[in-house]
């Protein structure tokens, strides 16, 4: 139960666990509203827009999607979701990716009186990471993932609840993702430093979810 409203921004590696503990957060803080990065990207890209088309482009290649079309998009999901207002409750994952990001994002949240109160950074082993994303599959229509290691569907290969085939992403290789994490590396230490400079960055250690949701949810709940 959330006592005052929580705006929170989950950082941390391509792969290292964002959604699954986003997920764990949404089920047990029903008040909070989620905007996924990725999961936007991927509507976009399923639905064939123009601004899908572009974003694909760089996806494959192992690139970011560059800062103005994230900017844009995901500033039109909190606006098309109501979430810019100072009484909603709402966490992001995936997004802001660069320091140029977060300072536009913060504009935006400034000027709506909304702006974010929590940052946590999740702080997996990357050569883990990297082996489980050779084991990655997904549900695309929905965005469930499934991993063969450690959360494997029920059929092997076909979603848990539709019953429909699992693909695996086109980025879901230990080479795409070698380029994704360099990237990723690159750009967290501007972002670090200026989410500690607004005072509301945390770091959050472990490999699983099951070690770091707790750590998770205890900053959730010591915030409010």
């Amino acid at each position: 139960m959330l006592l005052k409203p929580t705006r929170l921004l989950l950082l941390g590696a391509p792969g290292s666990g964002k959604g699954t503990i986003s997920k764990r957060l949404l089920d047990n803080f029903t008040q909070l509203k989620s905007i996924a990065s990725g999961d936007v990207l991927r509507t976009q890209i399923s639905n064939g827009t123009s601004i899908g088309k572009k974003a694909e482009t760089y996806l494959k290649s192992g690139a970011l999607v560059p800062d103005i079309i994230m900017i844009d998009l995901i500033t039109k999901q909190l606006k098309d979701q109501n979430l810019l207002q100072s009484n909603a409750s709402w966490l992001l994952d995936g997004f802001p990716r660069t320091f140029n990001q977060a300072e536009q994002l913060t504009k935006v949240l400034e000027a709506n009186n909304s702006n974010l109160n929590l940052v946590v950074e999740l702080d997996v082993n990357q050569d883990i990471i990297l082996q489980r994303i050779e084991s990655r599959y997904v549900h695309l229509p929905s965005g469930r993932i499934y991993n063969l290691d450690y959360n494997p569907p029920r059929e092997p290969f076909k979603d848990d609840i539709t019953g429909e085939p699992l693909t695996k992403r086109d980025d879901d290789t230990a080479e795409v993702f070698s380029k994704r994490l360099d990237k990723y590396n690159e750009e967290i230490k501007p972002m670090r430093e200026y989410f500690q400079h607004l005072g509301i960055w945390h770091k959050v250690s472990g490999n699983t979810s099951d070690i770091i949701y707790p750590k998770v949810e205890k900053l959730v709940i010591s915030d409010n």
